[in-house]
């Protein structure tokens, strides 16, 4: 595939048959001032990567707000227009989950005359419920008609050939026209797309992947502002079996989608537990070792040339997640932790779950290691004193930096 920031194909003959092609529409990036064309290298190259995954062939185009990726015709000369047409469809299913792009259109590419522009608009209008509303943009002052007389012009050849009634406040079907430098752009609709920033732009993070809801969540919120998460999961093997992993794999594989090149480190957390259990943590327990837990992947994230750790801590959803508890888990490392989920409650967090396709993989059963050695009772205001005191008996740094050492590693295919 390649990227240009100009339009490098021929303009389309003024009888040929529209294209089919995808337009991307940028979202804040294009706030982003003198450091906007940083902001859209990067995400070129994410869309290259993503685009690079489906095995087809696409050009990408850069224009004002608008990147447009399309499918060379002449890849497809032996093959069926409908085979095109489906190719065009898999770059536009896969793009949608690049961050960094708010909407992603199906168009039609068409001659630069207002005939080819007007065939289109009725051609793509003729299955559509009404009423409908015609919304040109004209990049391109040279066209002969202006914005208005496009919408007029368009909207009464679409009404005379389908009887469909205009309403511009309330349309069920908007006719959207791109008069561009070499080309008009036709379509009706389009998709969501996953907005925010561009991944890579903000940096790199480790995420603390429990197999829970929460994590997998929360790393998807802040991928959407530009971090490339790499994910660490504390087994509780070799107390445990090896579901909490599986789980954890399948949870890393399907966010992969939103950066690609993710990778996965299981630690086994089993006989860490255990030792801190008998060096008394007692009510401390399941502080104790979520200090542990984050110091680990701190060292993991040095290693990585990452610069903040990332959980799906919820204020007050449980216990161990009371302010003060919180309070001493930022103790435990010099990185900053970011909380993306901080003031969501579990109905939202379910909610985003689902969007994304892990909320069923959360929610099958294994054996989480967070869950063993549990006291009866868990303490809500933790001192940090006292966890400290606990840390020095077990020597916890030495201990983080081993279990970092010992990770294995996965990537998700």
């Amino acid at each position: 595939m390649t990227a240009t920031d100009s339009v490098t194909a021929a303009e389309p003959a003024q009888h040929a048959a529209p294209e089919p092609c995808v337009l991307l529409k940028l979202g804040e990036i294009v706030l982003k001032g003198r450091n906007r064309h940083q902001f859209e290298r990067m995400l070129q190259n994410n869309i290259r990567t993503a685009v690079k995954d489906t095995g087809i062939h696409a050009d990408q185009t850069r224009r004002e707000g608008v990147i447009i990726l399309r499918v060379p015709l002449q890849d497809y000369r032996d093959r069926t227009a409908a085979d095109h047409a489906q190719a065009v469809e898999t770059v536009l299913n896969r793009v949608a989950d690049v961050p960094g792009i708010v909407r992603v259109c199906r168009a039609w590419r068409v001659a630069k005359t207002p005939e080819a522009t007007v065939g289109a608009a009725v051609d793509l209008t003729k299955d559509v419920p009404g009423p409908f509303a015609v919304r040109p943009r004209r990049r391109d002052k040279r066209f002969p008609l202006t914005s208005s007389q496009i919408a007029v012009l368009v909207g009464r050849e679409v009404q005379k050939a389908h009887g469909l009634e205009v309403n511009l406040k309330n349309p069920e079907t908007e006719v959207f026209i791109e008069v561009d430098a070499r080309e008009v752009f036709v379509f009706t609709s389009g998709v969501p797309g996953q907005g925010g920033l561009p991944v890579g732009m903000s940096g790199k993070a480790v995420a603390l992947m429990s197999g829970g809801i929460d994590s997998p969540v929360a790393a998807y919120r802040m991928m959407r502002r530009g971090l490339r998460c790499n994910f660490i999961h504390f087994s509780g093997m070799p107390l445990t079996g090896p579901e909490s992993v599986y789980k954890a794999y399948a949870l890393t594989r399907g966010l992969d989608r939103f950066q690609g090149g993710t990778r996965l480190f299981v630690v086994p957390f089993g006989k860490t537990q255990q030792s801190l259990a008998t060096s008394g943590a007692d009510r401390l327990q399941i502080i104790a070792q979520r200090r542990l837990m984050l110091k680990t992947a701190e060292a993991l994230a040095r290693r990585m040339n990452a610069s903040a750790l990332i959980t799906g801590d919820s204020l007050g959803q449980v216990s161990s997640q009371t302010l003060q508890n919180i309070t001493a888990m930022d103790d435990a490392v010099e990185m900053p932790i970011m909380r993306p989920l901080i003031g969501w409650d579990k109905t939202e967090i379910m909610a985003e779950a689902r969007r994304i396709d892990t909320l069923s993989i959360s929610e099958l059963p294994d054996e989480d290691c967070c869950t063993l050695l549990t006291p009866k009772r868990v303490e809500t205001r933790a001192r940090i004193d006292d966890l400290r005191k606990i840390e020095l008996r077990l020597d916890a740094d030495e201990v983080a930096e081993q279990l970092a050492a010992s990770a294995q590693e996965y990537k998700p295919e």
